[in-house]
């Protein structure tokens, strides 16, 4: 069975803490051209805050997910395909890896089927993410492929997920991760603002997320990324 993000180039992943770039709305965003919209944020999520993007997003026809930092921002919502849930491999702190996740499971009915979880590696260590996190970010690429190969073959992840989160990754690590997968689907977000580092993160990782710049730039800067990210898929399609 396929599941959907193998499918995918491009993601917008929306901060429901943060405003869009000045005179634009969600239509504009959901008309990019990106193959999935993932509703989430590190700091000051609140339930209130994620409803209010996916009630905005909720008439488009992208695939829109849920990406909940914590069981208390959970959003039950129809127009959701699913919620992608963050576990990170290299956090210091217990929680990030099983704890939150536990106390989802004691306080709610969680929908398996719609539900899948994402291996973050976090690789910035002035992010506030590996803040958060308390994540080991002094990682080299034989690492993160050693975390992405245990991710899929010991723990039967789907999506592993390189995150720079602000700032533009280094290529060879994302290579690593990706010689190291058979069949999950590779994530990298950070630092994409352009079609080059855009084609260039694609040319190794599945699909490419693109974050910050739909809030700072909009939505020209974001179809740049569109077209860097399938433009690789499709030279690398034609030279099989």
């Amino acid at each position: 069975m396929t599941t959907p993000w193998a499918e995918w180039d491009h993601i917008v992943k929306l901060d429901p803490d943060k405003t869009l770039a000045e005179g634009e709305t969600f239509e504009d965003v959901c008309r990019t051209g990106t193959d999935a919209l993932e509703i989430g944020g590190t700091l000051d999520m609140t339930q209130e805050k994620m409803q209010r993007v996916i009630d905005a997003c909720a008439k488009y026809d992208v695939p829109l997910y849920q990406e909940p930092s914590n069981p208390a921002v959970v959003v039950d919502h129809e127009a959701l395909d699913g919620y992608l849930v963050p576990t990170v491999l290299n956090a210091g702190d217990i929680a990030w890896a099983t704890g939150f996740h536990k106390e989802w499971v004691k306080t709610s009915d969680v929908n398996w089927d719609r539900t899948t979880t994402e291996a973050y590696v976090i690789m910035n260590p002035d992010a506030s993410v590996a803040e958060l996190t308390d994540a080991d970010c002094d990682q080299s690429p034989e690492d993160v492929a050693a975390y992405a190969e245990v991710a899929e073959q010991m723990y039967g992840q789907e999506i592993i997920y390189v995150e720079y989160s602000g700032v533009f990754g280094d290529p060879d690590v994302v290579e690593a991760a990706a010689d190291a997968l058979e069949a999950a689907t590779l994530f990298y977000g950070g630092g994409i603002h352009d079609y080059d580092s855009a084609r260039t993160m694609a040319e190794h990782a599945d699909v490419v997320v693109v974050g910050d710049l739909v809030h700072d730039e909009g939505c020209d800067a974001v179809r740049e990324t569109v077209e860097g990210a399938k433009d690789a898929k499709k030279t690398a399609a034609e030279s099989v």
